[in-house]
């Protein structure tokens, strides 16, 4: 293996695990000292992929939160949760499950109208 492919490799193993520890760290102090700022959504849908749900959700009905934290947590009335087949949307849907009142820790959201989109959810 070349000098140049083998610190290559190096860099980007050195990126994932910098990357999985500082999200782990980062859900963690949100969940431990209970400091995430709230939102609420009246609905939600999540995808899963073949018994993996998604990271990112799109809320309908949802309070934005006013501040820059890095952590929020959702709280959902109605979380609808469409199983797909395969990992591609055009596999098609096996079922769909419905949940309420279920909380989901996120990263941030954009908003688009009157939806927000939240991504970097972690799986419940």
């Amino acid at each position: 293996m070349t000098p140049t492919l083998r610190r290559l490799f190096g860099v980007t193993a050195a990126a994932a695990m910098g990357a999985t520890a500082l999200l782990g760290a980062g859900a963690g102090s949100a969940a431990a000292d209970g400091d995430g700022h709230h939102a609420h959504c009246d609905r939600v849908e999540r995808p899963i992929w073949i018994d993996d749900p998604s990271r990112n959700m799109t809320g309908h009905g949802c309070s934005a939160p006013d501040n820059g934290r890095r952590w929020y947590v959702v709280d959902i009335d109605t979380l609808v949760q469409p199983r797909y087949k395969t990992e591609y949307v055009n596999g098609g849907i096996d079922r769909t499950e419905t949940l309420h009142n279920r909380t989901v820790r996120c990263m941030g959201y954009t908003t688009d109208k009157d939806t927000l989109n939240w991504f970097g959810c972690v799986p419940d």
